[in-house]
């Protein structure tokens, strides 16, 4: 398993929450908790922005990405707006998660509640050429739906 350094600053509204961490040997992304300063209801349908109170420097060649947290999904239904976030390695600005409740009940974000998590992943840059025609491939310019599946 491939390890990179990532520096994490804290913020003073986030001072005594837990740093983002992997809950376990196999988990794929460390879990970022609620820098709220109070307990905030979440109503179904709404969009509100989550405060991590931490900021990162993450490595060029490098992106970090925010997804759901399953458990929070599936009991609650709530989930990340754009999902998944992505933190670019040039940003260094406070990590707030987008939050929304598509769940029939008010969800109730609380401080220090374990809200997403954080994947990192290597960056693979495309360069652009512009041309008359591409390549013919069986599906060519079949849309949504177009295989049957």
């Amino acid at each position: 398993m491939k390890h990179i350094k990532i520096k994490v600053k804290v913020l003073e509204h986030a001072e005594g929450l837990q740093s983002p961490e992997y809950m376990s040997a196999g988990a794929s992304g460390m879990d970022l908790y609620a820098a709220v300063r109070s307990d905030r209801e979440l109503k179904p349908g709404e969009i509100f922005l989550v405060p991590t109170g931490i900021c990162a420097s993450i490595p060029v060649g490098y992106e970090a990405q925010v997804r759901p947290r399953s458990g929070l999904s599936l009991k609650y239904g709530i989930s990340i707006v754009n999902s998944p976030g992505t933190i670019d390695s040039d940003y260094r600005g406070e990590i707030g998660i987008i939050l929304i409740n598509l769940g029939k009940e008010s969800f109730l974000i609380k401080r220090g509640m374990r809200i997403a998590q954080l994947v990192l992943q290597e960056v693979i840059r495309g360069d652009i050429e512009i041309v008359e025609s591409l390549d013919e491939t069986k599906r060519n310019s079949g849309g949504f739906g177009h295989t049957g599946h």
